[in-house]
């Protein structure tokens, strides 16, 4: 064999087995691609699945932040109505006191009238009917006995009208007492099922923070709320009807600054601007007991009130040009979309909606959507 023929038998052989390790290596590849892109898949599987179920408990969360609002609102419902029945109630047992003294007295003073009648004597009237001597003496006598016995026939009139009453007080009382109970009895339900619905919102909120709610996470929440929030006025205001106030309210409003009241009273616990896990604070956080009425700070119509993710049970009264203040975190709401609302009208209460861990009120005010400070229109505190 030449050398030639060798060499190129040689080439034809490291051709073949290089294009073999080719091919092996494009496969490993090809494996490894494959295996990467199913490790992808199931990551996103992953992650949309935890989306999901995220978006699953906050849905779940509204449904119970808003059945506790309502819960707590006829509940609260409930209470007025006891104390009203029971004020009733102390009204009509001192009716039925006061009816049973006069009926005592009038039974007295009837059993004093038949006394001296009886020491008089049966027979007097008509033994003074048949005595001739003194006409005019016994005139007067039968006159005396008429006006007597008309006197006793009163008062047994007013006492029979006295017991009709006392009657009638007394069926009044057996209803009312009847109502109280079933008014007591559906309270007790209502507190029960209040109780229920909070350890089961606790749980809840215990799950989202443990599952979803790192610092990073709880940034990305505050920042998509915030974001919601300004998507919700800048929607409101390109849909608001003109504002049909008075001449110059809107001036009177922004004449108020500096004079507005608080809705609730209680420590600011976050000031406007302050950090909030690398945002700001675009109003204040108000510390109050769960429960706390909130009033509206001026005169002005509800344009939004509903449950708001991030914000909880929010109500939103629009001033006229612009001019908005915002009520969140609540644990009722007292109005609707269209109520008018004067100054100091109890608009919500006080509670720890959409999230939140502790009680409060979220105050802010806008100004064609922009947030501006509280503290700068309303009232100092000591």
């Amino acid at each position: 064999m030449s050398f030639k023929k060798f060499c190129f038998i040689v080439f034809l052989v490291g051709q073949f087995f290089g294009v073999d390790a080719i091919a092996d290596d494009i496969e490993t590849k090809t494996k490894e691609l494959t295996g990467l892109q199913s490790r992808i898949l199931q990551i996103s599987r992953t992650v949309n699945n935890l989306k999901t179920q995220k978006n699953t408990l906050i849905a779940e969360l509204k449904k119970l932040d808003k059945q506790y609002g309502k819960s707590a609102l006829y509940w609260q419902h409930l209470k007025n109505q006891i104390s009203a029945l029971r004020g009733e109630l102390k009204k009509n047992q001192q009716d039925i006191k006061d009816r049973q003294g006069q009926i005592n007295a009038q039974k007295k003073s009837l059993e004093a009238q038949i006394r001296v009648a009886y020491r008089m004597g049966r027979n007097d009237k008509l033994k003074l009917m048949l005595n001739q001597q003194e006409p005019a003496v016994t005139g007067r006598i039968m006159v005396y006995y008429e006006y007597l016995n008309k006197l006793r026939l009163k008062k047994i009139e007013k006492i029979d009208d006295d017991l009709q009453q006392l009657r009638a007080l007394k069926q009044v009382q057996h209803k009312e007492n009847a109502r109280l109970n079933e008014k007591l009895a559906k309270s007790k339900l209502e507190q029960s099922f209040l109780i229920k619905t909070r350890n089961a919102r606790e749980q809840l909120l215990a799950k989202i923070k443990q599952r979803f709610f790192s610092k990073k996470q709880q940034l990305s929440q505050y920042k998509t709320s915030e974001k919601r929030l300004k998507t919700l006025i800048l929607k409101l205001q390109q849909l608001r009807d003109p504002f049909p106030l008075e001449e110059g309210a809107v001036t009177e409003f922004a004449k108020l600054k500096g004079k507005l009241p608080w809705p609730v009273q209680g420590r600011i616990k976050k000031k406007f601007g302050a950090r909030r896990m690398g945002s700001r604070w675009d109003g204040v956080l108000i510390k109050a007991k769960s429960g706390t009425p909130i009033h509206a700070v001026t005169r002005g119509r509800v344009v939004y009130a509903d449950w708001l993710r991030g914000y909880g049970l929010l109500t939103i009264i629009e001033h006229g040009q612009g001019y908005m203040t915002l009520y969140a975190f609540n644990e009722s709401l007292y109005k609707s979309v269209g109520d008018w609302i004067e100054a100091g009208t109890v608009i919500a209460t006080v509670g720890q909606s959409g999230g939140q861990t502790v009680t409060g009120l979220y105050f802010g005010i806008r100004k064609k959507g922009k947030p501006v400070n509280p503290e700068r229109w309303c009232r100092k505190v000591r």
